[in-house]
């Protein structure tokens, strides 16, 4: 986590997270929620209030944060009250924020040859092609190793995903050759994508500063982000007849809502759909005579 000295407190909370085996990302996460909810208290967090969650809730909402980070944020304070602190009461005023569902933006099939041939350089056009072509997000782009590979069977492994979930995805001979084409030429090691220090991999940071200069040099004027490939692959398949089950287990979706939405974006789908007003009997609409 830090390398400043850590509280008794906090390192309780980080011992609690490290025992359910929380990804680091989680972990940073709610140490940097319940951080905040002390300078706002003013005081150990220990020492809070019901009281001082709801107003904490209500200080949130006053300062428009995103009902995403405010969400967030009461994730990390149950976790720490309820199970650190063992006082689950204390949390029962704090509510969750209903997150607009807003349609993903979506590439054409035009648009992402586009971008991914105005990648700055084969590693990122590698990369990118992983990110659409198998529809992983970025930060399983950036952890994918030279093993996760396997051209017998035509899969990738993603390793720990969201959720901490093993799946395969699939990789189509298109895709293979690129990622042969690249390793030939930098001969990574374990890192399939190497960061600047090979030890290390690439970062989800430095694959979307590559996204939006190949979104410029492109021409793009959607907004446009690595997940934005990931949409258009869910969307493309969709589009193209895939079962939206196979869809949901290819981007490792928990649930399925989460994959039918979608459906609001694939033109296709929505286009094919046969309105019932077809299937009514109705006489044609009469001409009026001439003027």
């Amino acid at each position: 986590m830090s390398k400043k000295p850590i509280s008794p407190l906090r390192q309780r909370l980080i011992d609690d997270m490290t025992a359910r085996r929380f990804s680091e990302d989680t972990k940073k996460d709610y140490v940097r929620n319940v951080r905040k909810f002390a300078t706002f208290l003013g005081r150990s967090p220990d020492t809070a209030t019901s009281e001082d969650l709801r107003r904490y809730q209500l200080h949130m909402a006053q300062q428009q944060v995103s009902p995403w980070s405010i969400n967030a944020a009461i994730a990390g304070l149950r976790f720490f009250f309820t199970v650190t602190l063992e006082q689950p009461d204390l949390v029962r005023p704090l509510r969750l924020v209903t997150e607009p569902r807003k349609a993903p933006v979506v590439l054409s099939q035009e648009e992402v040859a586009r971008l991914i041939e105005a990648a700055p350089g084969l590693k990122y056009k590698a990369a990118l092609s992983v990110a659409y072509g198998a529809g992983l997000r970025v930060s399983e782009v950036a952890n994918l190793k030279v093993s996760d590979i396997d051209s017998q069977r035509m899969m990738l492994r993603v390793e720990q995903g969201k959720g901490q979930r093993d799946r395969d995805v699939m990789l189509s001979p298109r895709l293979l050759e690129l990622l042969r084409e690249w390793w030939k030429a930098a001969r990574p090691q374990v890192w399939l994508f190497p960061g600047q220090n090979p030890i290390n991999p690439i970062t989800p940071r430095q694959i979307n500063r590559a996204v939006t200069a190949a979104k410029d040099l492109a021409g793009i004027s959607k907004r446009v982000s690595p997940h934005t490939l990931r949409h258009s692959f869910a969307t493309h398949l969709l589009e193209q007849g895939a079962d939206i089950r196979v869809i949901q287990v290819l981007l490792g979706h928990a649930k399925l809502e989460t994959t039918a939405l979608y459906t609001r974006v694939a033109v296709n789908t929505i286009r094919d759909v046969k309105s019932p007003l077809e299937r009514l009997s109705l006489n044609p609409p009469k001409r009026s005579p001439p003027a």
